[in-house]
């Protein structure tokens, strides 16, 4: 029998293996003394966060919108559990996601109520607290109390040996796929012998189950678990074994949650078992801020939460601290056109504060400069660097905008993931490079002569490092030697015969073709994009994004040599770790932080909403996708500045874009647009076309009034493709991008005879910024920067 919900159970537990712990029952009266002095911490409280504390009994869902104080809530309650005698600190059971969040957490309850907070026993994240579980049990499972945690790279080396076991081609079926399948069923709640017939005939010709089923009996052989099994164990422990499921529901009085939004299959079954006796479950959470829907969450747990926890209490936590009026309003407006939400609507007592600005760029490199003159304008007004951040969606696009900054001398940090030139598979495609240009590369060379994997692993490199340290050359010279020899053996010496030859071919290719072409043929003959493609991982994508990213900056250097030393000096401008700096990071990352100014670049159609997410999930992953716009606002305290392009270059071919549906969604009130790029439609459509003075659009700033007027009298001196009828984009000839614009002032002149490296003499018919047409006397119309000309005679 459980006591009154309204009344504190201070019946003695059942005698089990947590004896050791102290007692239960309500605090003493010298603990209750010691911090009744500490309560008045109600009364820095608005109503709905008071509310949402003292609401103890019971199922609670406290719905708490970005910048809202949710922290401050968490804390407090547990502060106020503690402190009015309804639990002991062991007796609360918190579950944060980050182990960040969770020393956060304590800290704060320590600063309100006192030591007495340090016996917090259960506070930390799901995998930790079931770790904690597990150990106490584990003979139950199978597994002895000393087991072993798998990280990714021991998990991947397992499922190899069990797919190879099974005489499986790992090439056609690769473990990363394997992985990624298992860690779906193991977010879903659900054991080897619960898997849908059809899902497990996805992997294997119908043999996914079985290598399931071998995975996890290979585990237990070796004592070991995976992350996704800190959960799943634990549901089997309590299914098979109900009496220790009831000395945790006995054990937890009260039950917190942070970030419900956030919870997959596995976590919510978990809380549910726990819940189903006391029901003492607050969850606090943000619908509108659900994002990881790509990595298991599931936004249907907070969203059916009334529905699961009969008699549940939801309160809205609506009173923004953050940001100002005009930033709150647009997010406001933005995640209401959402139709699978509960409803919210944050407000502020702020100043109404600058506008959400929207400027329109030519390119994306246009826009990175646009981006960092206005950095520069606010640094130059006493704007703290540390307050800037730039929110992109994809992180293919940080390379132009990393590039710009270095330019400017401006110095930042890449947030949650390396700089664009530090990631594994842009160091991987460079070093191909880097011996195709200079073949004396030794430290290139031995990063990929087995990447991707071709046999040739540590002790083909220990024969060419003997070779090479002998005869004093180069690995790629002691490989040439070695492949005529008997040195290897007749499989390594012809896989290095093959690869020796390719780079002789890679090498010459620049006599024909440019350095980006060279790039993209390296890449592809080298079977390194043929890897990723195959890669099953959920960043797989994202790197072949980057490597094309890569190829495609490559087109604004005369050579191979220029980018490469480019890509040196920007790998030199590493500032030391006390400079202030200007944060760069994916929208996903930049959840939970905040910044004074905040940057979106790239808001199109296909970029943001993501096309891939569009793609596979429909309605639902355009809801997230607009839930991340929604965070990306939220981020900005004082500025939120939105840019689009409207040409990008996309899967390796440019195309004219057009504003994101995001944009369309803000309301006229709160945003002003304040520039758009001359001639940025030329044959395609645009929602902006709608735009005034056009109808269809309630937008009349005068800022955006302007845009459109330049937009209707530029001349287009060569620059529009309306002029010739080439509907391919002004800045194609002959589908090849060959320059663009930096917006600064040349001093060539119309009409003036040029010479060009490579075309010849011309004529320059129409000048642009630093960006001439020019047509040549032999090579016909081109446009090119007036940096690669001289002037004739």
């Amino acid at each position: 029998m459980v006591a009154p919900m309204n009344q504190p159970d201070t019946r003695p537990e059942k005698p089990d293996d947590l004896a050791h712990e102290p007692a239960s029952g309500s605090l003493s009266a010298r603990a209750r003394a010691a911090v009744a002095p500490q309560l008045p911490y109600l009364s820095g409280l608005n109503p709905e966060q008071r509310a949402a504390v003292e609401a103890t009994e019971g199922p609670v869902l406290v719905l708490a919108g970005a910048g809202t104080g949710k922290t401050r809530v968490l804390t407090t309650r547990i502060a106020h559990l503690i402190a009015t005698g309804r639990a002991q600190p062991h007796q609360i059971l918190a579950v944060t996601f980050t182990n960040k969040a969770a020393r956060e957490m304590r800290e704060r309850v320590t600063s309100v109520i006192g030591p007495v907070a340090e016996g917090m026993q259960w506070l930390g994240t799901f995998h930790s607290i079931g770790t904690k579980i597990l150990r106490r049990h584990a003979e139950l499972v199978g597994l002895r109390s000393d087991f072993t945690i798998l990280g990714t790279d021991d998990q991947l080396r397992l499922m190899k040996q069990v797919i190879e076991a099974e005489g499986i081609d790992e090439k056609r079926w690769p473990a990363r796929q394997l992985a990624s399948l298992i860690d779906g069923w193991k977010n879903r709640g659900l054991g080897p012998n619960q898997i849908p017939a059809g899902e497990a005939g996805a992997f294997a010709s119908g043999r996914g189950g079985k290598l399931y089923t071998a995975y996890q009996d290979r585990l237990k052989t070796l004592n070991a678990v995976d992350f996704g099994d800190l959960l799943l164990e634990c549901l089997r422990l309590w299914r098979e074994h109900p009496d220790i499921l009831e000395q945790y529901q006995n054990r937890f009085r009260y039950m917190l949650v942070d970030e419900y939004q956030d919870t997959n299959v596995a976590q919510y079954l978990w809380l549910r078992l726990l819940a189903q006796a006391r029901k003492n479950l607050c969850c606090v959470g943000d619908d509108d801020q659900s994002i990881y829907g790509w990595r298991g969450a599931e936004v249907d747990n907070i969203l059916r939460f009334e529905h699961d926890f009969s008699g549940a209490v939801v309160i809205r936590l609506e009173r923004n601290y953050r940001s100002t009026a005009h930033i709150l309003s647009a997010a406001s407006v933005l995640i209401s056109k959402n139709q699978s939400r509960l409803g919210k609507t944050l407000r502020t007592e702020d100043e109404p504060g600058e506008k959400v600005t929207i400027t329109g760029a030519w390119d994306s490199e246009d826009e990175a400069r646009l981006i960092g003159e206005e950095i520069e304008a606010l640094h130059a007004k006493k704007h703290s660097l540390a307050e800037i951040a730039i929110l992109v969606r994809i992180s293919a696009q940080m390379r132009e905008i990393e590039d710009r900054l270095v330019t400017l001398g401006v110095p930042y940090r890449v947030i949650g993931g390396p700089r664009f030139y530090e990631r594994a598979e842009i160091r991987d495609a460079l070093a191909y490079l880097r011996v195709v240009n200079q073949p004396a590369d030794d430290l290139a060379f031995e990063r990929i002569v087995n990447v991707p994997k071709r046999g040739l692993g540590d002790a083909t490199i220990q024969v060419l490092h003997n070779h090479a340290r002998a005869a004093r050359v180069p690995l790629v010279e002691a490989a040439r030697f070695i492949v005529e020899t008997d040195e290897l053996k007749p499989k390594p010496r012809s896989t290095l015969r093959d690869l020796l030859t390719s780079f002789g071919r890679w090498s010459k290719l620049s006599e024909t073709m440019t350095q980006s072409e060279v790039a993209q043929t390296v890449l592809e003959e080298s079977g390194y994009t043929d890897m990723w493609q195959k890669d099953k991982s959920a960043d797989a994508a994202g790197r072949l994004e980057n490597l094309k990213e890569l190829v495609r900056s490559m087109e604004e250097f005369p050579d191979l040599q220029s980018f490469l030393e480019h890509v040196s000096l920007v790998m030199e401008a590493n500032e030391s770790d006390t400079t202030e700096r200007v944060s760069l990071m994916t929208l996903h990352a930049a959840k939970g932080l905040e910044f004074d100014t905040v940057f979106l670049p790239g808001w199109e159609e296909g970029l943001f909403p993501n096309q891939r997410a569009l793609d596979e999930s429909g309605r639902a992953g355009l809801e997230e996708e607009r839930r991340l716009a929604h965070v990306g606002l939220t981020r900005a305290r004082r500025r939120a500045k939105i840019f689009f392009a409207s040409n990008r270059r996309i899967h390796g071919l440019w195309n004219s874009t057009i504003p994101s549906r995001f944009v369309d969604d803000l309301p006229e009130a709160d945003v002003e647009v304040v520039e758009a790029p001359a001639n940025f439609s030329y044959g395609g459509t645009s929602r902006f076309d709608r735009m005034a003075p056009f109808s269809g659009s309630s937008y009349q700033t005068p800022g955006w009034q302007r845009a459109q007027a330049h937009r209707s009298t530029t001349d287009d001196g060569g620059y529009s493709a309306r002029r010739s009828g080439d509907r391919r984009g002004p800045m194609m000839i002959e589908g090849e991008l060959v320059a663009k614009s930096t917006g600064a002032a040349s001093s060539f002149k119309a009409g003036g005879r040029v010479l060009h490296s490579k075309f010849g003499p011309g004529t320059i018919e129409a000048v642009d910024g630093n960006k001439l047409t020019v047509e040549f006397d032999k090579a016909g119309r081109k446009m090119v920067l007036d940096s690669f000309v001289d002037a004739m005679g």
